[in-house]
């Protein structure tokens, strides 16, 4: 038992390192805050005046523009994400460091959920001030927001590793990224209709189905990333 949990607070350890290691670079790059956010907040001002005559059409549209344009932030986020580790073959040597492949897969796909959040953090706001969005259940909206970015960050870094070897990998990753992740777009709008209260739906079941996605793609990954950055 205390190998066991000495092991876990290794790949703990790991994890947190490669997430610090990627939002490090990232904070200096500047590609989430200074991309994909002005995108989306242009995305929902152009959205508000496209529909703003048609009030009801836009408050019932807003769970699913504001998880699309999470959506965007994912794509972007994941292909940065795979060309970092792709600059002189930085994700090979870090396999050969000896650091495990689980928790490589795991740092990697924390620093895009880390991401994501800061997204939603300010889409969020940006739908309560721009469309009168009322959030009904915040703590339904804190924990669908939760489940729903890490099951992105968890699909997008697995597709990203099938990917890294591919020279045209930021044409493919959207391509094969879009089909995945369907059940989280749904999942999460849904959640979110529950929680603005725009529709009479058990958002917490929706949940449920988030969560699960999730667990499924943080196993498939931890399982085969080693494999996938090895084929790279």
């Amino acid at each position: 038992m205390g190998l066991m949990w000495r092991d876990l607070r290794l790949l703990a350890g790991d994890i947190g390192l490669i997430a610090a290691k990627d939002l490090r670079i990232e904070w200096r790059a500047r590609t989430t805050l200074g991309q994909v956010l002005p995108f989306a907040l242009l995305v929902l001002v152009l959205f508000g005046f496209a529909l703003n005559a048609n009030r009801p059409t836009l408050e019932l549209a807003t769970p699913g523009l504001l998880w699309m344009t999470v959506l965007f932030a994912t794509v972007v986020a994941v292909q940065r994400s795979v060309a970092v580790e792709s600059i002189d073959g930085a994700g090979r040597m870090l396999l050969l460091s000896g650091m495990a492949p689980a928790a490589a897969f795991g740092g990697k796909a924390l620093a895009v959920a880390v991401q994501l959040l800061a997204v939603v953090a300010v889409l969020l706001p940006g739908v309560v001030l721009l469309y009168g969005a009322e959030i009904e259940s915040l703590p339904l909206a804190v924990v669908a927001s939760l489940a729903a970015t890490a099951g992105l960050a968890a699909a997008g870094s697995l597709l990203g590793a099938v990917v890294a070897g591919v020279r045209a990998h930021q044409t493919v990753l959207p391509i094969l990224l879009l089909p995945v992740v369907a059940p989280v777009l749904i999942a999460a709008t849904r959640a979110f209709e529950d929680a603005l209260g725009k529709a009479a739906v058990n958002g917490w079941s929706w949940v449920g189905l988030l969560a699960g996605f999730t667990v499924v793609n943080v196993a498939l990954g931890a399982v085969a990333y080693g494999p996938l950055m090895e084929e790279a």
